[in-house]
């Protein structure tokens, strides 16, 4: 072989391990006002960074918000351009992506019908996220830009999230999420809600405020008191893509910078704004509602700065994509503050602490001995903690109906980063941790459950069982555990200097289901000291 050639057949031999080193990804996002794509690059050394950002503007909002129905020409229209980014992604090679809708599509009353028909004209599945789930997207993002993220939510920090149609408040305080909320007041459902009675009023801005000022004054009561706020972030690039253009920089915006900003864009038309900007009146109408809901809230945590990191939802569905390939190794661990907001939920709920973590001990050491029989992973893990956290939060509703009421309010509490079918999961598992369980056939055409989801909430109800049966007194007698399996046998050797007759005594119809689901043998074995 010549030099010449040898030197062709390694640029060709590199060329073809560069393809090979990068993935590229594409993360779409169908909101309130505007249809979104940005196409991603990902390898193990660089991690991943923006190749190209398309946006369409569509005010979904609109009919939803009101009738909660879309017109049959903006169905049209999201086909259309989610056809015309299938084009982009084939160009730019993409073998992957991930189709996400929020609040707009949470709120119809026909989202499968919808989702079905742009499966059908365009091949792209679209996957409505829970506000929890949405919301953890969302923080995953400005973990994924700023380096000093955990050291900034070492002391308190509130990350404003301002959507179409909601708006959600999350605070951290030592490196843990402390709790999350979301309030009806997005941007577009505030305009719509608002949009006869500003033309009889002159001061849009004070209507604005008032609208939402009993939602903050809640807020603030509940979950505010003595806690000190020192960080304030806005998620989005709403603002830094209209009234913070200049700003782009660094996106941090000083109290009397985003005041004098203020006083200078609540006042204005939005034919006035949409001219200054040259953006759609449409969209324009939104920077007001905007303006006073970030204002209000620097007031209400009495802020001296506001970062705008400019990220979006479309951020945080990329850096879940590379964590979940291992091209992103995060610092924060995401996982536990789940983990911390299920536990402020039980806390709120005045649940036993010593009892709940006795038994997620034993829950856990259940779990881990015997993952080659029940095929569960680490997410099943975690949704298994989060079951034992709540499983007595309902006894603070009612001694009696502590099933009942533990699964409504699980089902009725947001948890970050959790899918609604996860919710029902962790709910259903601890109603029937007490209740008599449900077989499918008498379940399925009650609520339309999946088979697999069914035999999930089987599973984790039966180690739930166990677990929280062997500290039925409360007195956390369990102080160690070990669990074997072998064979078809799971052997649970117990270390106790106490009397454990009565959680023994009353494990034997606990047995029986956890032996009928698994389709193994459950044997005790008591440690005896000498």
């Amino acid at each position: 072989m010549s030099d010449l050639q040898a030197q062709i057949e390694e640029i060709i031999l590199g060329r073809r391990e560069k393809r090979m080193a990068v993935t590229t990804f594409a993360a779409i996002d169908i909101s309130s006002y505007e249809i979104t794509m940005k196409i991603f690059e990902f390898s193990k050394k660089g991690g991943f960074r923006t190749v190209d950002d398309i946006r369409y503007r569509l005010n979904l909002g609109v009919g939803v918000y009101s009738g909660g129905t879309m017109e049959v020409d903006k169905v049209d229209t999201i086909c259309e351009v989610l056809n015309d980014f299938k084009r982009i992604m084939a160009e730019y090679g993409v073998k992957e992506y991930r189709a996400c809708t929020t609040s707009v599509f949470r709120e119809m009353k026909n989202p499968l019908i919808i989702i079905e028909q742009i499966f059908r004209r365009t091949g792209i599945h679209v996957e409505v996220l829970s506000n929890a789930e949405q919301h953890f997207l969302g923080y995953k993002s400005i973990a994924a830009i700023e380096n000093g993220f955990k050291k900034m939510i070492q002391k308190g920090t509130a990350i404003l999230d301002v959507g179409g149609g909601n708006l959600q408040i999350s605070l951290f305080d030592k490196d843990a999420l402390v709790t999350t909320q979301s309030l009806k007041m997005g941007s577009v459902r505030i305009r719509q809600r608002l949009k006869e009675l500003e033309k009889t009023n002159t001061n849009y801005a004070q209507l604005v405020e008032e609208f939402i000022r009993n939602d903050l004054t809640g807020f603030k009561r509940l979950y505010l008191k003595d806690r000190e706020i020192k960080n304030l972030i806005l998620m989005g690039d709403f603002l830094t893509e209209t009234i913070f253009r200049e700003e782009r920089q660094d996106n941090i915006i000083t109290r009397a910078e985003f005041e004098k900003r203020y006083e200078n864009t609540v006042y204005k038309t939005e034919t006035s704004l949409s001219e200054e900007m040259d953006i759609d009146p449409e969209y324009a109408a939104l920077i007001v509602p905007t303006m006073v809901i970030c204002k209000d809230f620097m007031d209400l945590f009495n802020a001296e700065a506001l970062w705008m990191p400019g990220v979006s939802l479309l951020d945080g569905i990329a850096y879940d994509f590379g964590e979940k390939k291992n091209f992103i190794k995060s610092a924060h661990n995401f996982e536990n503050d789940i983990l911390v907001a299920a536990r402020n939920i039980a806390k709120r709920y005045s649940t036993g602490k010593d009892h709940i973590k006795g038994t997620t001990d034993l829950a856990l050491a259940i779990f881990d001995s015997m993952k080659k029989v029940h095929g569960m992973g680490d997410r099943e893990r975690l949704l298994l903690q989060i079951a034992v956290q709540l499983h007595d939060c309902g006894k603070y509703i009612s001694m009696g109906d502590v099933a009942e009421c533990s699964y409504q309010i699980i089902m009725a509490t947001e948890i970050i980063g959790l899918s609604t079918e996860e919710r029902q999961i962790i709910a259903n598992a601890v109603r029937y941790n007490t209740a008599e369980f449900v077989y499918y056939s008498e379940i399925a055409g009650e609520v339309g459950m999946d088979r697999s989801v069914y035999l999930l909430i089987a599973k984790l109800t039966a180690i739930l069982r166990i677990a929280n049966a062997m500290d039925r007194s409360h007195y956390q007698k369990v102080k160690n555990m070990k669990a074997m399996l072998k064979d078809r046998t799971l052997l649970l050797t117990v270390d106790s200097e106490q009397d454990i007759s009565l959680e023994l005594g009353l494990l034997m119809d606990k047995v029986e289901f956890f032996e009928e689901v698994f389709g193994i043998r459950l044997v005790f074995r008591r440690k005896r000291k000498v």
